[in-house]
C-alpha cells in the first residue's frame, strides 16, 4: 500500500486593517511615529494577553510598501539574528559569503519580537544596536561584513512574566502600556470588529480601504519631508526640561522626544516642530525611562530628596519595626551589607560558663 504525497498549500491570511483597531489610539500613534523614523529604536508594548499587541504590529507592516513581517522566535541564536560568515568558502573559491540573518530579512519592514523580556540580554542588546543604527555588522575570525538593516522594531512583553533591565529599556525608543478594556461598549466594539474580520476578511478590508489608503499616503509623505524639519532652541529647551524633570539617565530621552516630535510634525504635514509636538509625544518617550517614585533626578542631590521605603515583601513576618525601618541597618545607622530585607541588627549577648549540664554525673577523680 503506497501513500500519495500530500499537496501543501501556502497560507495567506491578510492582516487586520490598521484603521479598524478599536481603543488603541496611543499604540497606533506610537507605531506610526516609529514607521516614519525607524531610527528612534522602535516601540516596546507592554500589557496583558489579548490586547492586540501582535495584531497591531502585523497591521502596521501592511501599511508599508512591500514590507516583510519577520518574527524573532524565543529560541533564536545570535547567528540566526544577525547572520554569519561562511569562511569555508574562502578555501574553495577565495570568497567570503554572508549567510544573512533575520535582521537582513526584516530590512524595509517590521521585526516583531514577542516576549522580548524573556530573550537573553545579549540577543536583545544586539537587536537594539541594529535597530538604532540601521546597519548590521557580522564578524567572524577577524573578518567583518556590513549590510543595511532598517526596520521598525516592535517588542512586546507581559509584565507579569518579568521586566527588562533598565539598560535595555532605555534602548527602546517609545513605549506603550496597554490595559484590559474597562468599558463594556468598547469591549463589544472590539469583539464585533474581530468577528467581522474572522468571518469575511476581504469585506472588512474593503470597508476600511479608503482609510488604509490615506494612512499609506500619509506615511509616505511624512517620510519624504522628515529630513527637512528642524527644531528651534525653544523646542530643544522644552525637551531637555521634560527629561530632567522625569529624572532620566543620559540624553537618549531628549533625542527620542525630538525625533518623535519631528515625526509627528511630518505626519501632520507641518513645516516646523513645535513645543506642542514635544508635549504630545513626551509620555511615549519618558514612561519607561522615568526614575522610580521617590528617587531624585539623575545628577540631583540624593541627600535632599527623601527616599521612599520599599514595600514589605509578600508573606512577611508582620514585624512592625522591621517593616517601618526598611533594610537592615547597624546600630551606627549605616546600611548592613548584603543583608536580607527586614533583618534585625546584631545584638550583644552575655556569655556564662556552664559548669554542669545535669545530663551526666560529674566524673570522679
Amino acid at each position: 500500500m503506497s501513500l500519495e504525497p500530500t499537496e501543501l498549500h501556502a497560507a495567506s491570511t491578510p492582516a487586520f486593517p490598521f484603521s479598524a483597531l478599536v481603543g488603541q489610539d496611543a499604540l497606533q500613534g506610537a507605531l506610526l511615529l516609529a514607521a516614519i523614523d525607524p531610527g528612534m529604536g522602535g516601540v516596546l508594548i507592554s500589557g496583558p494577553r489579548g490586547t492586540a499587541k501582535s495584531t497591531s504590529a502585523r497591521a502596521l507592516a501592511a501599511l508599508l510598501p512591500n514590507a516583510p513581517f519577520v518574527t524573532l522566535p524565543l529560541a533564536a541564536s545570535l547567528e540566526q539574528l544577525v547572520g554569519t560568515l561562511n569562511l569555508e568558502d574562502v578555501l574553495r573559491d577565495g570568497q567570503v559569503r554572508l549567510a544573512p540573518g533575520l535582521v537582513a530579512r526584516a530590512h524595509g519592514g517590521v521585526l516583531y519580537v514577542d516576549e522580548v523580556n524573556l530573550l537573553p540580554d545579549a540577543l536583545v542588546d544586539a537587536l537594539l544596536d541594529v535597530a538604532a543604527s540601521g546597519v548590521n555588522t557580522v564578524e567572524r575570525d577577524g573578518v567583518s561584513r556590513q549590510h543595511a538593516a532598517q526596520f521598525v522594531l516592535v517588542g512586546t512583553m507581559n509584565p507579569e512574566e518579568g521586566e527588562l533591565r533598565p539598560q535595555l529599556l532605555d534602548r527602546f525608543g517609545l513605549s506603550v502600556a496597554l490595559a484590559n478594556p474597562s468599558d463594556a461598549a468598547q469591549r463589544q466594539a472590539i469583539v464585533r470588529a474581530r468577528l467581522a474580520f474572522d468571518a469575511d476578511p476581504q469585506r472588512l478590508l474593503g470597508e476600511h480601504a479608503e482609510a488604509q489608503a490615506h494612512l499609506v499616503a500619509s506615511l509616505a509623505a511624512a517620510r519624504a519631508v522628515l529630513p527637512k524639519l528642524q527644531w528651534s532652541d525653544a523646542v530643544l529647551q522644552h525637551a531637555a526640561q521634560l527629561a530632567q524633570a522625569a529624572g532620566v539617565d543620559g540624553i537618549r530621552a531628549d533625542l527620542v522626544m525630538l525625533r518623535a516630535a519631528r515625526a509627528l510634525a511630518a505626519l501632520a504635514q507641518r513645516d516646523t516642530v513645535s513645543v506642542a509636538d514635544v508635549d504630545a509625544v513626551a509620555e511615549l518617550a519618558l514612561a519607561h525611562r522615568r526614575a522610580p517614585h521617590g528617587q531624585p533626578p539623575a545628577g540631583g542631590n540624593a541627600a535632599a530628596t527623601p527616599q521612599a521605603a520599599p514595600p514589605p515583601p509578600a508573606g512577611g513576618n508582620g514585624n512592625a519595626s522591621s517593616q517601618a525601618n526598611g533594610p537592615a541597618s547597624t546600630t551606627a545607622g549605616t546600611p548592613a551589607a548584603d543583608g536580607d530585607w527586614g533583618a534585625l541588627p546584631p545584638q550583644p549577648q552575655g556569655m556564662e560558663r556552664v559548669l554542669h549540664t545535669g545530663a551526666w554525673p560529674p566524673k570522679k577523680a
